[in-house]
Formats: structure tokens, C-alpha cells, sequence
């Protein structure tokens, strides 16, 4: 227990240092960025007509004539202090912002998280138990297939077959447009979250269905599962008693490390479906110049993300007892 808060500690430290140096490699993108956050949101043409007086007040508003440095300590040391900032496109905390925003994007990111983790396990197992056969020739064919296809053109093509040409499912948005806030079921939100999130899902399971593939390779070529045959043992119980306990280690470790790909993932698709998530608003926040929210929202995913891969290594030790009676004897 106590190597376990050590190393717990550990990461956390290692987890204030990554927040720091993702914090500031943002912001050092976003000022030397070259879009101008007055033409970018106030436009040329009213630029054109505003007094020198006004032109200075949004300078001062959008932080243009601070130095970067100056502006970075002072976003830090509001940080430090509990306060992320105010938004300035959304004229709210940087806080409420990504609150709302994230609240939405959840419906897509574990849905997406936990199908793809069971159908890339379930897909890997059977492919690598039947390396060479032709199930494990289709499975290997479409995970390749979809790790070269990107994110929003297959999010398009779910888009333009199951909502233009059959119409069964709604184009995009979070809830209906139109419909009050009171009136939105679960249903509602889930009939539109239901294509992002199928998009998500399909491009997520590649990675995991081809890695656990070669680990089941391996497993199903081993000494012990020779025995195993020679003991009269399916093929059945193989993958379940053997196969599946020697893949879980791996399984776990990619599950948790898609966290990333996912939040990736989703920056595309929430644009392409007009979903009003958390990937749609760094978007938001990166073209409009609105430097609060965008490291704000860097700092979160990068916590999410590294969260995932530390639950990730607190697991080892329940799934294999080996790391746990080796870290004890540390």
C-alpha cells in the first residue's frame, strides 16, 4: 500500500510537470499564430470604422498589446490560484465553459471509449487465435483499412449515408433545433450523439484489434498452450483460460492509452456534425484567438488523458499479481 501512494505521488508530480510544458508550448503556438484576433472576430470592414480610442480598448481586451510573457504568469498565476480565466468569446468563466462543453462531449468519449475497447479486444482475440485463416484475414484487412482512413471523411460518409440519402438520423447538433431546453429527452440526445460517436468508435478500434492480434499470436504459439493441446484442451478453452488472461495486461494498457486518440478523434468529428462539444470549442478558441479557453481546455484533456494512463498502471498489480509481488519485494 505504501509503494502504491509512492508511486502514485510519483505520477502525479510527473502530471504537474506534462500540464506545465503542454501549458506552455499552447500558449508559445498561439502567439506566434497569425491570425489577428481583432480581424478575426471584429472583422476588417468594422475595424475600418472604429475611432483609434476603440481599436486600443479591444487590444486591451483581447490582450494584444501585452507581452507573452507577461501574459503567461499572469494566466499561470490565476491558475495556481483556482481561477482559469475568463472566456473571451464566451464572456463566461473558462471554468463553465468547459463544464457545459465537456458534459457533452462525455456521451461521445465513453461510448466510444468502451466500444471500441470491447470490440478491438473481441476482434483481436479471435484474429490472433486463428492467425492465417481467413476470419483473421478480414479482420486485419478492415483494421488497416481503418487506420488509414481519417476521422472526418469517414465521419462525412456516416453522415451523408445515414442521414442525407436514408434519413434516419439527425445531421447534427447535440439536442433538436428548436425544441426548448426542458422539452430535450434522453432519447433526443442520444439519437444525436449516436453517429459522432459510432465514428469514434469505428476509428478507435484498429490499434487495439491489431496489438492484441499479435500478443494472441504469440500467447497461442507458446510452450504452455502446447501442453494445454496436449492435456486435450479445446480450442475454446484456450482463449478463454489461457488466451484472454495473457492479453489482459496489454488490453488494458491500450484501452486507457486510446484516452488520447479519442480526444483527438473528436475534434474532427464534433466539426463535422456541428456537435458543441469540447473538441468543437478548442476549435472555437483556437481561430478565435480566445487564449483562456483554448489552454484551459489543452490543460483538462491533457489531465484526462494522463489520468487514463495512470488508472491504467494502478491496474497492473490487481490484473497481474506478479507486478505486485514485485513491487512489494522493492
Amino acid at each position: 500500500m505504501k509503494h502504491r501512494a509512492g508511486f502514485a505521488g510519483k505520477k502525479l508530480l510527473r502530471m504537474a510537470l506534462l500540464l506545465l510544458g503542454v501549458s506552455i508550448a499552447a500558449f508559445a503556438l498561439m502567439s506566434v499564430s497569425p491570425l489577428d484576433p481583432l480581424q478575426t472576430n471584429v472583422g476588417q470592414a468594422a475595424l475600418g470604422s472604429m475611432s483609434p480610442e476603440q481599436i486600443e480598448q479591444l487590444e486591451a481586451y483581447w490582450g494584444v498589446d501585452t507581452p507573452p510573457v507577461e501574459r503567461y504568469l499572469g494566466w499561470l498565476t490565476d491558475v495556481l490560484q483556482g481561477d482559469m480565466g475568463t472566456s473571451l468569446l464566451y464572456r463566461q468563466p473558462v471554468e463553465q465553459v468547459i463544464g457545459q462543453r465537456l458534459s457533452n462531449s462525455l456521451w461521445l468519449l465513453a461510448s466510444a471509449w468502451v466500444l471500441s475497447g470491447i470490440l478491438g479486444l473481441a476482434l483481436g482475440v479471435v484474429a490472433g487465435a486463428v492467425r492465417g485463416r481467413l476470419p483473421d484475414k478480414l479482420i486485419r484487412g478492415y483494421c488497416l483499412l481503418i487506420s488509414g482512413t481519417p476521422a472526418f471523411w469517414l465521419a462525412l460518409l456516416l453522415l451523408l449515408v445515414f442521414s442525407v440519402w436514408l434519413g434516419l438520423l439527425p445531421i447534427g447538433f447535440s439536442v433538436p433545433i428548436g425544441m426548448d431546453g426542458d422539452s430535450v429527452t434522453l432519447l433526443h440526445r442520444l439519437r444525436h450523439a449516436f453517429l459522432p460517436a459510432l465514428t469514434l468508435s469505428i476509428t478507435g478500434i484498429a490499434n487495439i484489434a491489431l496489438h492484441t492480434r499479435e500478443k494472441m499470436a504469440d500467447v497461442m504459439e507458446s510452450d504452455y498452450i502446447l501442453f494445454a493441446r496436449a492435456r486435450g484442451e479445446d480450442g475454446r478453452s484456450l482463449v478463454l483460460r489461457h488466451g484472454l488472461r495473457n492479453v489482459a495486461l496489454p488490453a488494458v494498457t491500450l484501452q486507457f492509452a486510446s484516452v488520447s486518440e479519442i480526444f483527438g478523434g473528436s475534434v474532427l468529428v464534433e466539426q463535422v456534425f456541428s456537435y458543441p462539444g469540447l473538441g468543437q470549442a478548442a476549435v472555437s478558441a483556437g481561430l478565435g484567438g480566445d487564449m483562456p479557453l483554448l489552454l484551459g481546455i489543452t490543460v483538462v484533456s491533457a489531465a484526462i488523458v494522463f489520468g487514463g494512463n495512470l488508472i491504467a498502471d494502478l491496474l497492473y498489480g490487481v490484473i497481474d499479481p506478479k507486478i505486485r509481488r514485485g513491487a512489494v519485494r522493492k
